[in-house]
């Protein structure tokens, strides 16, 4: 039974702070795979690429979708390299609507560039490299994504609103 609306897209693009507005909305518990692995394994995002690689974090975010198929209906913020696996867009769309919330490579710029703790992003933190990795993800993000909503210029509770509308419509919730 689809039941969970999953967020993705590109780090920066209002994931987390949409997915908090949403479950308001919806009364719906939030997931936020990044904070729920760090919470798991007991190390930053940073520490666990660091120490065991990019492979086992991937391998922990499978094993963690895999299980929100077996939790109550919810809302889950997904981390931004979530959908390279074909298993995950799968697992994704078996137990709810993903929701790809878009951005431009300058959009997400602006909004992480301060922040230390995205391991892709570190040592190429530029709008070039950013651009670059929303190309090589593109095909995975429309791939996986069931409703579409640009963020650029709006506020994350336009956003949530939009969102509402479209499953609404689609008679999700």
């Amino acid at each position: 039974m689809k039941h969970n609306v999953y967020l993705i897209g590109f780090m920066g693009t209002g994931k987390s702070t949409v997915s908090r507005l949403l479950s308001e909305s919806l009364g719906a518990a939030v997931t936020d795979t990044d904070e729920a692995i760090v919470r798991w394994q007991d190390r930053s995002i940073k520490e666990i690429f660091e120490l065991q690689g990019e492979e086992h974090f991937r391998n922990l975010e499978t094993e963690l979708l895999s299980r929100t198929g077996e939790s109550e209906p919810g809302i889950i913020s997904c981390g931004g390299g979530i959908v390279l696996r074909e298993e995950n867009r799968k697992l994704m769309k078996k137990y709810g609507v993903t929701v790809l919330l878009k951005a431009s490579p300058e959009t997400i710029y602006a909004r992480v560039k301060e922040n230390t703790e995205r391991p892709v992003l570190n040592s190429n933190m530029s709008v070039a490299y950013i651009t670059e990795l929303m190309e090589k993800r593109a095909v995975y993000y429309e791939e996986a994504g069931e409703i579409v909503i640009d963020t650029d210029g709006k506020t994350p509770r336009e956003i949530s609103e939009e969102i509402m509308k479209k499953l609404k419509n689609k008679k999700i919730f």
